[in-house]
């Protein structure tokens, strides 16, 4: 609640020309942002492109946000619609994409050898990932990444909660199907 509050103090403030407000309420989101968009598309080039035009489109209709839900629903709303055009326009097959995989964002830590962990765990994460369709990949993103409720998820995408929760099941069924073939193999 209190940051649905600060959201709304933000987007207000950003509204009457407050610079400082629209960079805080960017910055407060951004990675969330970039993570789904980075999950998308595989690409950190067009992950950041993207993160761009979602905050661009957030930017020029935020006069015409109307506060009936919640800031960060109707912002992933955008990012997904976004990502979804991007997707479609580019004719990007991610399965293609999966074994390029190699940015170094997942280095965190300080030790080489947890380093190599998880950047391999996570490589492998995006590898599985990408066999999934747009939409099992959008729903597995929002649901166990973003944690989003599925009525938040129907909401943004305007996909009906039932078949939501059917497209979670398909792809948590293919997921569970692609890892015992790739520890059996």
């Amino acid at each position: 609640m209190f940051q649905l509050r600060k959201d709304e103090k933000l987007i207000e403030k950003a509204l009457g020309g407050s610079q400082s407000s629209w960079v805080s309420l960017v910055k407060r989101y951004e990675g969330l942002v970039y993570n789904y968009c980075y999950r998308m598309t595989f690409n950190n080039s067009d992950a950041m492109d993207l993160m761009q035009e979602v905050y661009l489109a957030v930017y020029r209709n935020l006069p015409a946000y109307r506060g009936d839900g919640k800031f960060k629903s109707w912002m992933m709303r955008i990012a997904a619609n976004k990502t979804t055009d991007f997707l479609r326009s580019r004719g990007r097959n991610p399965l293609h994409q999966a074994g390029d995989v190699l940015d170094d964002e997942f280095h965190t830590h300080d030790s080489p050898h947890s380093d190599y962990e998880e950047y391999a765990e996570n490589k492998q994460i995006m590898k599985v990932l990408a066999t999934l369709s747009e939409e099992h990949r959008m729903v597995v993103e929002l649901k166990f990444f973003q944690h989003f409720t599925f009525e938040e998820i129907s909401q943004q995408t305007g996909v009906a909660v039932s078949t939501l929760k059917t497209r979670l099941y398909a792809a948590l069924q293919k997921l569970k199907g692609h890892m015992e073939v790739q520890n059996v193999v």
